[in-house]
């Protein structure tokens, strides 16, 4: 691999030159199963469940869609209630993840959020291309938002998601907004916000930092589908939604992301409608860094602030 950048954390450069002595070809050369088979082997197989956060409950249960009931994971931290329920979106470019995968994200969240998560396991394409994604996860939304007294036991509610998965938090808390629903906070983890934007970040750290640029067009050649969709669409690209009136939001990013800037922007964007934000933007990490803590103690003081940021904004 190319000489990494002197910025970038040194416990994140090991773990990106391990991965590059592995050999194993970008996801752009693989079928989206090998996809999801090697995403599973980083994110399952390789880690040590023992270090785990401990749940209160962590319990397998199914929730309504339009295709049919859609497998999701409910997650109840130790804290005394009523708590706030948290919808939770995985990432992996809306073709890879799974409820497994993001098992560490969840935990986290409701252990250093103090909140009871919802974990979803929508349709990922190219199987089923876009707005599959999206149909799931509002029809998910709306179940929770229904079921808040058995879930966290309170009107209080959030959604979160990381990358792909931000992107359909970002969506749903413009249709919950549209809905009438009062929706507490969001989190949003380096999402992507505009298909397809070409940005400084997007070019500059097009590869060698874990997520690359070749990749990230073939996550969205596969979700558009053969037919193609319109990147302005404000479910497919949130920053071309009206952002008025939304909850306030948790936004962060990393410096060595080719989604930086669009996460940037996003926040930016926010701001400006009038919304409540928390913006990080932390240096030296790469994409994917939620899951990374164990690897890398910047990693890891980055979670905790991320859940901390938005926690308070559940609590306020």
């Amino acid at each position: 691999m190319t000489d990494l950048h002197p910025e970038l954390d040194p416990a994140t450069g090991a773990l990106l030159q391990f991965l590059a002595a592995a050999g194993t070809p970008p996801m752009s050369q693989q079928t989206p199963e090998q996809a999801r088979a090697g995403f599973r082997t980083l994110a399952v197989d390789l880690r040590d469940d023992s270090l785990l956060p401990p749940m209160a409950e962590v319990t397998d249960t199914e929730v309504p869609g339009p295709a049919g009931s859609r497998p999701a994971r409910v997650y109840r931290p130790h804290a005394d209630g009523p708590l706030p329920t948290v919808l939770f979106l995985h990432g992996g470019g809306f073709v890879i993840g799974d409820l497994d995968t993001h098992d560490l994200a969840c935990r986290t969240i409701a252990e250093h959020s103090r909140a009871v998560v919802v974990s979803l396991d929508y349709r990922l394409a190219p199987e089923h291309p876009f707005p599959a994604a999206v149909e799931d996860t509002v029809a998910a939304a709306d179940w929770m938002v229904e079921h808040t007294a058995e879930l966290g036991g309170d009107h209080r509610t959030g959604v979160a998601g990381d990358s792909a998965g931000g992107n359909l938090a970002a969506v749903t808390a413009q249709h919950l907004r549209d809905r009438g629903h009062e929706l507490t906070a969001q989190l949003l983890i380096y999402p992507v916000t505009e298909m397809g934007a070409d940005t400084d970040s997007f070019r500059d750290n097009a590869e060698g930092y874990f997520l690359d640029a070749d990749t990230m067009l073939w996550f969205g050649a596969q979700y558009a589908g053969p037919a193609g969709v319109d990147p302005g669409d404000p479910r497919l690209s949130p920053r071309h939604g009206d952002l008025v009136g939304l909850a306030p939001a948790v936004v962060v990013t990393a410096q060595f992301d080719p989604l930086r800037d669009d996460g940037d922007g996003y926040a930016r964007a926010l701001a400006d409608a009038g919304v409540r934000v928390e913006h990080r933007q932390f240096p030296g990490l790469i994409h994917g860094f939620v899951d990374m803590g164990r690897h890398s103690p910047a990693a890891d003081a980055a979670v905790l602030e991320t859940c901390r940021l938005f926690g308070d904004l559940l609590h306020r």
